[in-house]
């Protein structure tokens, strides 16, 4: 992937030593976080008690929030990239998709 393809800010540097530095800890929490967004999702597919589920909805949600303010830190000091999409992809998606409106009913 060529530097023009990436997204991404400067690297914020850490120290480079067997032990756990800054991004390393940021990173693992950001697994962790990812995982139970997962198995919340799970949970609230599975509960058949409305109170119980709309318990796990909020705590699903301050989980979602939490990962996501985790990646946004994590690309923040430049230890997450994204690239770039290539525009022909990005179209073809568009019209595979939007032939699939042509099969809903009209509103």
């Amino acid at each position: 992937m060529t530097q023009q393809q990436k997204v991404q800010n400067a690297e914020t540097q850490v120290p480079k030593t067997p032990q756990m530095n800054e991004r390393d800890f940021v990173n693992d929490v950001l697994a962790s976080e990812k995982y139970l967004t997962g198995a919340y999702s799970i949970a609230l597919n599975e509960a058949s008690n409305q109170g119980l589920y709309q318990e796990l909805a909020s705590i699903s949600k301050e989980t979602q929030d939490c990962q996501r303010n985790l990646y946004n830190l994590m690309f923040k000091n430049g230890w997450y990239s994204l690239e770039k999409a290539d525009q022909q992809k990005v179209q073809q998606a568009y019209q595979q998709y939007s032939g699939y409106m042509n099969q809903f009913p009209p509103q």
